[in-house]
């Protein structure tokens, strides 16, 4: 199932945030890397995360950098502004991500948040999020790259195959998944349907 742009309301990025924020998140919920709980108002140490990088995206539209993308591409203010794939994050795992993979890291790799369950290499460029959000992750991926045509690598896509199998929809990403349709017309339908996903996207690897 590919992106129809006349299905869906928003390509402005700012006003995503306000949706996001006051609509999606009003009532609070919980950081994407490190399972921390905020309530009705935003922590300061809090942003919005997009899941598939943005910089992946810029990199596969061929723009210079992401101001060009939004000033000569209507594709790419639809993929940045759409909900299904913006998380809430702490700042400082989101900027430690930045446009690094997923990836599996051993315990022996230097921990620099050590309370949280969020593990990163340098040296390989990867991230890996908490267990209990590995399933999410991947669908928010998957969903952009069928979505909007993009690509993956396959050892990055089998990896998250994994991790959707090991980790299904749970009731707090179902609840995100009707509000996200309620405010832009869109679901992600690899969680509502999280076990045919290898039927439905191989086009898309690498």
């Amino acid at each position: 199932m590919k992106f129809n742009t006349g299905q869906k309301k928003v390509s402005n990025y700012n006003y995503t945030l306000q949706l996001f924020w006051r609509d999606l998140y009003g009532r609070g919920g919980r950081s994407v890397y490190s399972e921390q709980r905020f309530g009705q108002v935003k922590p300061e140490w809090m942003n919005a995360e997009h899941i598939f990088p943005m910089a992946w995206v810029v990199n596969s539209l061929k723009c210079k950098d992401r101001k060009s993308c939004r000033r000569h591409s209507s594709l790419f203010k639809f993929i940045e502004s759409d909900l299904h794939n913006i998380y809430p994050a702490r700042r400082d795992l989101n900027m430690a991500r930045g446009r690094y993979g997923f990836g599996e890291i051993s315990d022996d790799i230097e921990r620099r948040w050590l309370k949280f369950d969020f593990k990163i290499d340098d040296k390989r460029k990867l991230v890996e999020p908490p267990h209990v959000n590995k399933g999410e992750v991947a669908r928010a991926m998957f969903y952009i790259v069928d979505a909007y045509g993009l690509k993956l690598f396959e050892k990055q896509a089998t990896l998250l195959r994994q991790w959707n199998e090991q980790d299904p929809p749970s009731e707090e990403e179902r609840r995100r998944n009707n509000k996200i349709e309620e405010l832009q017309e869109t679901r992600n339908y690899f969680i509502d349907n999280f076990e045919v996903i290898d039927d439905i996207w191989q086009d898309n690897l690498i």
